[in-house]
């Protein structure tokens, strides 16, 4: 075959959904979502795969070793279901507490999240599955992300933002996945000062750099920007219609040879790549993984860990211990093991022997569209007793062209996967199902979809809403999933069948999505865990989210808990001081409750061995080995960037310019109720020197030692950070080290010559002396050295 680039334009669209073209001599490659594991093309519940912590959880590890050796798991389980590339990890960040996507971040801070995205890239790439680090950039936020403008000057994204995706480039990631916002006033997928003068340009990346699933906008732009690649294919943007550019003089053919060729050599590179060992025990890591991101804040009278000789009678209250949140509700979304152990049944496992556990929900939890808990109205033969029974119906008949049992309140299709030949004519989408009311009252039925939408109770319609969707806004009503709702009155022990109903117009995707609320729950439910809480020695409150509090498109209203569950911790601490909260929770959170328990620990969403690693960290048996990767402010007004509204225009300014997160409230004075970078564990540390060697120019390394004061091992987290003239503190290294009981322990850290340059039209040295500072977070460092 020809290898002019006019001949390959095929290889700059998918193929479909997921995959890219394939032509002689170059194969198709199959990508997929992931950045807690490989998530299903189809967004299908029956697809299981193994769910890691989120990115939150392993940035509060601060531990590369193990972020590469989880990100190998993800490469297993991607090479199990021939996935070739994942579009992960995500390194955008938290830059406000209210990021809707913040639980894939590694956090705030740029260093952080580009060096444990690197040692996850690694760890994936190890197993001969190519990573696409996204989204580039400025996509740390939701509202209106399709369109918002991200106004950043020039110093701080190149120190802030687009740093992690400068080390993701060094690590050598196959390909870059371009964010669907704008950027100084261009779409990022437009941008060519983005994506060719700095990422192909000065960064030399020579990967691919592809859109976010249809956020391509215009042929000429994106190819006279630098775009490789259009996703999903065929010929959206790209394709035949680049090379219909290229032909008719509008895009040079060199731009063609260069997408086509970094599309080509990824293929190639893919193929190529060396496979490591794989992660010999893959559950015992991500207990691993989980316990090391578990932050612990608060430990009053060393009420952890849980020592049944003191410790009688347990009580576990809180809607997260049977039901934990451990991951976001995005296209991302894992279907879970169903061996999944909760942590309620965990730490039953644990103390059941040694202690009376008692258990109370309290209150329920808040979702925002409630699960479902049906019998199918049909018995297809696949011998599901769960779910609903889906079929799809043309527009005017009666006669199902497909029937399927689904066992989830969240239906997505996309046009070009299996099955999905329906969705190009005009047609019907109907899920129908038994549920029985376990209380009498009024019940909240929730519908949604891609169309007009209606729900019949035992078959008389109660509620129709929606309408036709064009195709332009089909995807943002898809990724909002907002519902709408109507009351009725059920009975208890009484069956009745539910239909939900889509009637869609052809489109690239669609979706249904539904859900029951029960009346509100009696007191008696409340009163029930106080009287639990009263004869307990212990009360461990698992407080926290749901698994749609984080969503895609959608940015969160505030920072505190639920109010039923700040009702909670009031109503307890009334009849029992001794509470531990450990809240289930993925981003910075209002904590202006503290004071009214003894414990706090932060364990993120966790992933799938949520249940034991919170066992045997309650027991002992491990430590909470994580750090916070996000500062905790003591009021919201002192976050250097909060509201995510964008104004007028669509203009969402970064007014901190480059000072995220800690480094915003430094220079505004603003004391954190939890600095960056604080936790600890059981074991206590004492930090005794440190010195510096080497001349910034090239970068210096920082030696010192840590004495482990405990009688027991445990993890210690050097962290440092470098103040230049305006004494605003930066991480620029740190390390997990464990450290036998009594023993004193040498570490090196490495300080790169970027830690002391600024930007100012290039890298250049920053002005003013410098101090290395060496400590435990942001705020509490001990040691400084002077240098330069």
């Amino acid at each position: 075959m020809s290898t002019h680039p006019l001949d390959l334009a095929a290889l700059t669209s998918g193929r479909d959904m997921w995959s890219t073209a394939a032509l002689p001599g170059i194969r198709s490659i199959m990508m997929a979502d992931g950045p807690m594991g490989i998530a299903s093309g189809r967004v299908d519940e029956r697809d299981v795969a193994v769910l890691t912590p989120c990115g939150t959880a392993l940035g509060a590890s601060f531990d590369a070793d193990l972020v590469a050796r989880v990100g190998a798991i993800v490469g297993m389980e991607a090479r199990r279901l021939g996935v070739d590339a994942v579009l992960a990890p995500n390194l955008n960040l938290q830059r406000s507490p209210l990021c809707g996507r913040a639980f894939e971040l590694y956090g705030e801070d740029p260093f952080l999240a580009g060096h444990l995205g690197a040692a996850w890239i690694s760890g994936l790439q190890g197993q001969g599955v190519g990573s696409v680090a996204k989204h580039l950039v400025c996509n740390d936020s939701e509202t209106d992300r399709d369109s918002m403008n991200a106004v950043a000057s020039d110093r701080a994204l190149h120190e802030g933002y687009l740093l992690p995706f400068e080390m993701a480039a060094a690590a050598g990631c196959v390909g870059m996945l371009a964010a669907y916002n704008r950027l100084n006033g261009d779409y990022c997928v437009e941008h060519k000062e983005l994506l060719t003068d700095i990422v192909k340009g000065d960064w030399g990346f020579a990967g691919f750099i592809v859109s976010d699933w249809f956020g391509g906008r215009d042929t000429l732009r994106s190819a006279q920007a630098g775009l490789d690649l259009d996703m999903p294919g065929p010929d959206r943007v790209l394709g035949t219609k680049f090379a219909a550019a290229v032909r008719d003089g509008q895009v040079p053919l060199e731009r063609l040879a260069d997408a086509t060729g970094r599309v080509a050599n990824a293929v190639a590179r893919i193929d190529a790549l060396p496979r490591q060992a794989p992660v010999a025990n893959p559950d015992a890591t991500l207990v691993e993984a989980a316990a090391a991101g578990f932050v612990l804040l608060k430990n009053d009278g060393d009420v952890l860990p849980v020592l049944p000789k003191r410790v009688r009678r347990i009580a576990i209250i809180g809607p997260n211990a049977a039901s934990p949140c451990l991951q976001g509700g995005t296209f991302a979304k894992i279907a879970v093991r169903p061996d999944f152990i909760t942590p309620l049944q965990a730490i039953r496992d644990r103390f059941g022997d040694k202690c009376e556990v008692l258990y109370e929900q309290g209150v329920e939890p808040e979702y925002r569209l409630p699960p479902i808990s049906a019998t199918p109205a049909r018995d297809l033969g696949d011998g599901a007793t769960r779910g609903l029974t889906v079929e799809w119906l043309p527009a005017d008949g009666e006669t199902p062209v497909h029937a399927e049992t689904r066992d989830t309140n969240s239906l997505t299709w996309f046009v070009g996967l299996p099955g999905t030949d329906a969705l190009k004519q005009p047609g019907r989408i109907r899920a129908t199902g038994w549920i029985t009311p376990e209380r009498s009252g009024p019940h909240r039925l929730h519908v949604g979809g891609t169309g007009t939408v209606t729900l019949s109770v035992d078959g008389e319609q109660v509620f129709a809403g929606g309408g036709p969707v064009s195709p332009s806004d089909l995807m943002g009503i898809l990724k909002g999933g907002d519902s709408q709702s109507v009351i009725v009155d059920l009975k208890a022990g009484q069956p009745v069948l539910l239909r939900f109903e889509l009637t869609y117009s052809p489109a690239r995707a669609q979706g249904l999505w539904y859900g029951v609320r029960g009346p509100d729950l009696p007191d008696a439910m409340l009163a029930r865990a106080v009287a639990a809480a009263a004869k307990a020695d212990l009360v461990l409150l698992m407080l926290g989210e749901t698994a749609d509090a984080g969503v895609e498109s959608k940015d969160r209203a505030g920072t505190a808990l639920p109010s039923a569950q700040i009702d909670l911790i009031d109503r307890i601490r009334h009849v029992n001081t001794n509470i531990v909260a450990i809240c289930n929770v993925a981003h910075a959170f209002d904590l202006s409750w503290q004071d009214k328990v003894r414990g706090l620990m932060i364990t993120w969403y966790p992933g799938e061995q949520y249940g034991p690693a919170l066992a045997q960290v309650l027991a002992g048996d491990r430590e909470p080995g994580g750090r916070l990767p996000l500062s905790i402010a003591a009021r919201d007004a002192d976050y250097p960037a909060f509201d995510l509204k964008p104004q007028a225009g669509g203009a969402v300014p970064y007014r901190e310019g480059h000072l995220i997160g800690y480094k915003g409230m430094q220079a505004a004075g603003a004391d954190p109720l939890h600095a960056f970078g604080t936790g600890f564990g059981y074991a206590r540390f004492d930090l005794l020197e440190a010195a510096v060697a080497g001349e910034l120019a090239h970068g210096v390394t920082v030696s010192g030692r840590i004495r482990n004061l405990s009688d027991r091992p445990g993890k210690a987290v050097p962290q440092l950070y470098v103040a230049g003239a305006d004494n605003v503190r930066h991480l620029w290294a740190f390390a997990a080290v464990t450290v036998a009981a009594g023993e004193t322990l040498s570490f090196t850290l490495s300080v790169p010559a970027r830690a002391f340059q600024t930007w100012d039209g290039g890298w250049t040295n920053a002005t003013g002396p410098h101090h290395i500072l060496v400590g435990w977070n942001s705020v509490d460092l001990p040691i400084q050295l002077p240098v330069g």
